[in-house]
């Protein structure tokens, strides 16, 4: 990604130290922040200073090397990175792989932890340039959440195929669903958007159904934070309620995400782990006034309660396919494969 006319990827490793764009400051304030031990990368990921699957992932693998050379016990480790965010495939994968890595070596582990980041970077580019088939000039498209830039070392899952596209001199409007609560779509995909200069328009969580029903929306690409063995998808909730719509109109919808991302040993999305957040990021919102200044206010009613589950799953048969480093898989199909 470029902010301003420098190049950063969303996360990288310098070192023992963790790099990474505070993704709780945009679109506001750009900065990144440095994260010296693995307990400290740990809190960025529950803290969502990270976020998005493979950047997730990425963030995870760099905790277990940090933790080899800091000489912890692997095992205690392991389980600490893996409690932070029990949803999201790629940092399992990321985890366990360095792990077994760091077996050999603490350098091993670290050297295991950089080839899993350049290969998250790899696949969502090639992600992009398989995915920019579907889309055609003049295309209206709806998102939900971020799975852009900011979700993967670099180019994204479900935005690497519109920047492909934006790229190769298609024009194209996009709809970004706002996403509370923590409005992902109209803080982060919005700000990506703005800096590609792709035409773009953030929408209520609620104004899909209006959208299609109007004929507005020609393709739905969404992220993936788990892919089950049967094609079942979790993903930022709110996702399953746009996949029934587009059953409805016929809008096709698409999930992109890498092969990091399935998980074979999860028969089907029943058996996915949906985790449940704080319910102050449904009761408080942040962001500047008139003036500049930051605040956090209370949005919801004074004493009622919420509920704030993370994720929802999308059945396979409401999927058109998944765009993959290695090409679109039709899941729900008799001869769907990986």
């Amino acid at each position: 990604m470029k902010v301003g006319n420098k190049h950063y990827r969303t996360l990288w490793m310098e070192g023992q130290e963790v790099h990474m764009i505070d993704q709780n400051l945009l679109p506001f304030s750009f900065k990144t922040e440095c994260f010296r031990t693995s307990e400290e990368t740990c809190k960025a990921i529950e803290q969502m200073t990270v976020r998005g699957a493979g950047a997730i992932g990425a963030a995870a693998g760099f905790a277990m090397a940090q933790a080899f050379a800091e000489g912890k016990d692997p095992e205690t480790a392991r389980a600490r990175i893996r409690s932070t965010r029990p949803t999201a495939r790629d940092l399992f994968f990321a985890v366990d792989s360095v792990f077994e890595a760091g077996k050999v070596s603490v350098e091993n582990a670290m050297d295991q932890a950089q080839i899993l980041a350049s290969e998250n970077e790899a696949a969502a580019l090639k992600i992009g340039i398989i995915g920019e088939k579907l889309i055609s000039d003049g295309a209206r498209i709806l998102t939900h959440c971020n799975a852009g830039w900011l979700g993967f070392v670099d180019y994204g899952s479900a935005l690497s195929p519109v920047y492909q596209a934006h790229r190769n001199g298609k024009k194209m409007h996009v709809y970004a669903d706002e996403t509370r609560p923590r409005s992902q779509g109209a803080r982060l995909t919005a700000w990506e958007l703005s800096n590609e200069g792709i035409s773009h328009t953030i929408v209520p969580d609620n104004a899909g159904a209006y959208l299609m029903s109007k004929g507005m929306i020609d393709l739905i690409i969404v992220g993936a934070d788990r892919v089950a063995a049967n094609g079942d998808v979790a993903n930022k909730i709110g996702t399953f309620e746009k996949a029934i719509v587009a059953k409805h109109f016929g809008v096709p919808f698409y999930v992109a995400a890498p092969l990091s991302t399935f998980d074979l040993s999860t028969p089907t999305g029943e058996g996915i782990e949906i985790e449940q957040r704080s319910t102050d990021e449904i009761h408080y919102q942040t962001g500047p006034d008139l003036k500049g200044q930051m605040h956090t206010i209370r949005v919801t009613n004074p004493g009622s309660d919420a509920f704030n589950p993370a994720f929802d799953v999308t059945p396979a048969e409401l999927i058109a396919g998944i765009i993959t480093e290695n090409g679109i898989i039709k899941p729900g199909n008799a001869d769907f494969q990986y």
